[in-house]
């Protein structure tokens, strides 16, 4: 059971109540994120996200952590392009532990200057890694140039220049406008009572100012193109990829089938081919980034550099044959079971329950039931596939992005043309 109250300070607490589970996730959604950040604060949420786990006034960064771990449970946090998670996963009757460890970080953190600069270097530090590890890099760089001219372009971490200009000053007052009541929604999913959850929320987040909700942000255009980032490796990593949906798109459920088909998983068009039949590359797979209003369709490649040309080549086949023809009904049948198989398995997670109240509400504003996610998988059709493939896979919008030392095809003349 589904349920939903909103309290005076204008936080919207969701829960699902599942009698036969031993554990409770609750976690504290915020609407703040990358897409939200000035060029000059490019980083912030993330950064302040790391800022809450360093110490309250209660409860040093040591105890928060012995707290958690004293009953078996979890407690993390992670930071979106559009909103950031604080959540924890705890046995049933240590949920008012969990709700109070989440409203003492988010409502009594120090902030102290010393953790502000001992974070600083952690984050500069998380920021070469990613520099250091091409199969990161590739996927910053192609959304970088894949939403040029958007937020949406803008890296979750930041830039150097940007972390390295974060004052208390400017991150208390981040703080303060972000952190309030018509941004924040606390969803939970397990065996609980929602009343129970109410009235904990209510207590501990009483002193939560309503505010306001960020200033609506400029949807991305796509246009395309190719670059190749010159850089010594072993191997060329490439993303190739294309406009998707918003996850409120109608037909959200047909791109679901279209990414499973082409490259979701070891017996999809593009693992088969690449590498099984190849042996091309040893990492490939597609994979969906869905915004509010936005979306991209990306297929992942790393392969040695004199197979590059033929793998963007094979990936580009593979895309004209799924925008030109129909998939065959048993491969059909079988990406609708595994589609089908994926949502079920996770949710017997009260992780994925709880996250999953959090995301319909963001993006679709109400709770589907299962039933009706599963009735969404078994009304698409092999020409919904087709249409959609056919509009998607377009020159003006496919992207292709590389790192490494591939051989010497002139990749800035390659034909990104696939529905013609």
């Amino acid at each position: 059971m589904i349920n939903q109250t909103i309290i005076d300070n204008g936080i919207r607490i969701i829960t699902e109540q599942i009698p036969v589970a031993h554990s409770v996730s609750l976690g504290a959604w915020v609407t703040t994120g990358s897409r939200y950040e000035d060029a000059a604060l490019s980083g912030i949420s993330h950064f302040v996200e790391h800022m809450y786990f360093k110490g309250t006034e209660q409860r040093s960064a040591r105890q928060i952590a012995l707290e958690i771990d004293a009953v078996g449970g979890l407690l993390n946090a992670f930071t979106s392009h559009e909103y950031c998670c604080y959540y924890a996963k705890v046995l049933s009757h240590n949920l008012p532990l969990a709700t109070d460890l989440i409203s003492d970080i988010l409502l009594n953190s120090v902030f102290s200057l010393d953790d502000i600069e001992k974070e600083r270097r952690v984050i500069l530090n998380e920021i070469a890694m990613v520099e250091d590890t091409p199969d990161d890099q590739v996927h910053e760089l192609f959304s970088q140039m894949f939403w040029q001219g958007n937020s949406l372009g803008q890296p979750i971490l930041g830039s150097r220049d940007s972390v390295s200009r974060f004052s208390r000053a400017s991150i208390l007052e981040f703080v303060k406008e972000a952190y309030c009541g018509n941004n924040l929604m606390i969803t939970a999913a397990g065996n609980l009572e929602h009343q129970a959850v109410v009235d904990q929320v209510a207590e501990r987040f009483a002193k939560v100012k309503p505010g306001r909700k960020p200033a609506s942000v400029k949807a991305p255009e796509y246009r395309g193109g190719v670059d190749v980032r010159k850089r010594q490796l072993e191997q060329v990593h490439v993303c190739l990829g294309t406009k998707g949906l918003p996850q409120s798109h109608p037909d959200r459920f047909v791109i679901y089938f279209l990414n499973t088909i082409l490259g979701g998983s070891m017996s999809s068009r593009l693992f088969q081919a690449i590498r099984e039949e190849r042996g091309l590359a040893y990492s490939i797979y597609s994979y969906l980034h869905s915004h509010s209003d936005a979306g991209a369709l990306i297929v992942y490649a790393g392969t040695p550099p004199e197979d590059a040309y033929d793998v963007v080549a094979l990936i580009l086949r593979e895309l004209h044959e799924t925008s030109h023809s129909l998939v065959p009904d048993e491969e059909f049948a079988a990406a609708r079971e595994q589609l089908k198989g994926n949502l079920l398995l996770s949710l017997e997670s009260t992780e994925n329950r709880m996250t999953r109240l959090a995301k319909n509400e963001i993006y679709l504003g109400k709770q589907p039931s299962i039933e009706e996610s599963i009735d969404g998988i078994d009304k698409v059709t092999p020409e919904d596939v087709r249409t959609l493939a056919s509009e998607l896979f377009h020159d003006k919008y496919l992207t292709l992005q590389m790192l490494g030392t591939p051989d010497d095809a002139d990749f800035s003349i390659l034909d990104l043309t696939v529905n013609e």
